[in-house]
């Protein structure tokens, strides 16, 4: 089975991933680390771990060969980290380049250019019996050769905790503090924009977690607060994203069967209130809620992942917009014909919200599929394609979102690796200032500690 840290996934914490320095359009991010803000991450929904229903004593661990290809460690390859006391401190750079073909992701002001990166990282981990703590520092600066306007620099502190209450019960926690900035272009950098739109975030979730046998249930609450600054338009002057500012909080809850250890049927759900600052004649708050009914299964290692339906509606304030409502549906799929192949199927509609001269909200529904190939135990390739596409509420647009990315990570040694990574990002729009297509290219050196 399927070895997977449950802490986020069970707590239902939208903890936000650091911006990437690309402009990434698409609502449904084609990384775990690319996700765009505000509403995009809600992972009370995500794949959850089935239980393990046999005798502790009689269960067998897991070989290496046995978990998922991208995320894979052998003993050879793995950081050893630093210990002290009852921690274990992991340190990490990284530092690398990248061409991009259309940095403005404009279809009138198409520039290319090549830009330098430079991260580093922090994870420290508990190594108690009981309880545990996890906490993550991240810094990722980006400077472009022919641009600096699209220089930017992201930080962010993410922690994660567990209380055993007893052997059934668990208080789970989650917390983000962030710097960021949204990429030009993207979903939901305002038009025009030649400047990535500088934000910081504080977030917070707070859920209980308890097993009855093979029923389990989780409920929580979360708090997002955003904080958006201003950026520059092509003719110099200021786009004030103030009016974006405000909190998002959300209630949740998730309640499981386990038919087996193999499979389970669960209800998941939750509201939300998106609370923003807006302006008289521009409202851009919101209500919602979403909820989904499936099943986990897990057919020996072939197949495992969920499957869900459910009923979703976002009412705006604004009237231009009004409810968004209707079925809704979501899936995450992984097949591996052999250990050495994983190959993964995910599907989602959601509603989320781009804001640029007016409130515009969004009924996003993606496909993706992509593969993971375990050349070596030591030579990574993964790819993914994905096709979205938009329906603007308030707005006459439609958008045809088509991405292809591709990385090859070959690990050295258990300290340093490469990655080679491409991608093409192609959006069709029936507003022309809206579509455009872009490469990249890039290089990175990583080093773990």
């Amino acid at each position: 089975m399927r070895k997977r840290s449950g802490l986020f996934l069970a707590s239902g914490a939208a903890m936000l991933a650091a911006s990437v320095s690309c402009a990434d359009a698409q609502v449904i991010a084609t990384d775990q680390e690319m996700v765009m803000p505000p509403w995009n991450a809600q992972q009370v929904f995500e794949p959850m771990p089935l239980p393990q229903l046999a005798d502790p004593d009689t269960r067998e661990d897991v070989a290496p060969e046995d978990t998922p290809v991208k995320t894979r460690a052998y003993p050879e390859y793995q950081a050893r980290g630093i210990r002290a006391g009852s921690w274990m401190f992991n340190p990490s750079l990284t530092a690398g380049t990248f061409y991009d073909s259309n940095v403005f992701s404009s279809n009138f002001n198409r520039r290319s250019d090549v830009a330098g990166q430079l991260g580093a990282g922090l994870n420290a981990q508990s190594l108690w019996e009981r309880h545990g703590i996890s906490i993550r520092a991240l810094t990722n600066s980006t400077w472009y050769r022919q641009n600096p306007g699209l220089d930017e620099t992201d930080a962010s502190l993410k922690g994660s905790g567990r209380f055993d209450i007893d052997s059934h019960t668990a208080l789970l926690g989650a917390f983000q503090a962030a710097y960021l900035h949204e990429g030009v272009g993207s979903l939901s950098s305002p038009a025009g924009a030649v400047q990535p739109t500088p934000y910081s975030l504080f977030g917070a979730d707070l859920t209980l977690r308890r097993e009855f046998g093979r029923l389990s249930g989780s409920f929580g609450g979360r708090v997002d607060s955003y904080d958006f600054g201003s950026t520059v338009a092509q003719n110099g002057a200021t786009i004030d994203q103030g009016a974006r500012s405000g909190q998002v909080y959300a209630a949740h809850g998730r309640v499981e069967y386990a038919i087996s250890g193999k499979s389970a049927v669960f209800t998941a759900g939750e509201f939300n209130v998106r609370d923003l600052r807006g302006s008289p004649g521009q409202p851009l708050s919101s209500d919602g809620y979403r909820v989904y009914s499936g099943f986990a299964l897990e057919l020996t290692r072939l197949i495992r992942g969920e499957i869900a339906g459910g009923y979703m509606a976002q009412r705006f304030d604004s009237p231009s917009i009004g409810t968004i409502q209707g079925p809704t549906y979501r899936a995450r799929l992984t097949w591996s014909p052999t250990r050495q192949i994983d190959v993964h199927f995910n599907a989602e509609q959601l509603v989320t919200e781009a804001s640029d001269t007016s409130s515009t909200g969004i009924l996003a529904n993606a496909l993706q599929l992509g593969f993971d190939y375990e050349f070596r135990r030591n030579v990574v390739l993964s790819t993914i394609g994905t096709y979205e596409k938009d329906s603007f509420k308030g707005q006459d647009r439609q958008d045809n979102v088509y991405a292809l990315d591709a990385k090859l990570k070959y690990m050295l040694n258990n300290v340093t690796s490469l990655s080679f990574q491409y991608r093409y990002l192609r959006r069709d729009s029936n507003i022309p200032e809206f579509s455009y297509d872009k490469h990249q290219v890039g290089i990175n050196a990583a080093a773990r500690f």
